[in-house]
């Protein structure tokens, strides 16, 4: 068993996710190739065990219940627009999100583990974190999964979600993804501190329609999540 699956159940309990046996063996997988290839291409400064499950982990891990909620409210949206009848316990479409400046995959690939649902893409433009993605999925088998190395300002496919975690300000995400983000869209920007600064400088063709407070198990600082539309 591995060392660290005890705080990661407890964890998930705390946050009241229904992940199965094997999703919690792929989310500790996903934290020791991260370990493994930090010691060569230095993914993330946090090198701790105990410590990259809080702040890596299950800090990813606290926004997958609000962005199930969302991806809902389209699925609900999306079939009255098609005339269908929709299941409003169910996000039964195949969604699709961007997560911008990704890093080590995060929160892009604690996603794709966790909600097998949503195609999930990774863009970063250092190389060889796209490759780590990459590497992430085949290892995992992970076919919603991928990697891409590009600047997301070049990017014109349209993702249902367009996501961030301490990527960059705000008004400097929307204005750089804008091209990335579907017509039905949202925008989904993970901040630490509520950012009022920001919020305040954002143009008008930004909406912000919600300021969600989290709390993630076993991390005592603030964390938010800024959904916003275009």
């Amino acid at each position: 068993m591995h060392l660290l699956l005890p705080a990661l159940q407890k964890g998930i309990h705390d946050l009241g996710l229904p992940l199965s046996g094997d999703q919690q063996a792929q989310l500790l997988a996903y934290m020791d190739l991260i370990a493994k290839w930090t010691k060569v291409y230095n993914l993330t400064a946090v090198r701790d065990g105990n410590e990259m499950l809080t702040h890596h982990l299950l800090d990813s891990l606290a926004v997958v219940a609000p962005l199930r909620r969302e991806l809902a409210k389209l699925d609900v949206a999306n079939s009255a627009a098609s005339g269908e009848r929709p299941g409003l316990a169910v996000v039964r479409s195949k969604f699709s999100l961007l997560d911008v400046g990704s890093g080590a995959g995060l929160p892009g690939i604690v996603i794709a583990i966790t909600c097998p649902d949503v195609a999930v893409t990774c863009v970063d433009t250092v190389a060889k974190k796209a490759a780590f993605i990459q590497q992430v999925a085949a290892t995992l088998r992970l076919p919603n999964l991928k990697g891409l190395h590009a600047r997301v300002e070049s990017l014109t496919q349209p993702y249902d979600v367009v996501c961030s975690r301490a990527f960059a300000s705000l008004v400097d995400f929307t204005t750089w993804s804008k091209s990335a983000l579907a017509t039905h869209g949202v925008w989904m920007a993970m901040k630490g501190k509520h950012p009022d600064q920001e919020l305040a400088v954002l143009p008008e063709s930004v909406k912000v329609f919600h300021v969600e407070l989290l709390q993630v198990p076993g991390l005592d600082a603030e964390r938010c999540i800024i959904w916003m539309r275009g």
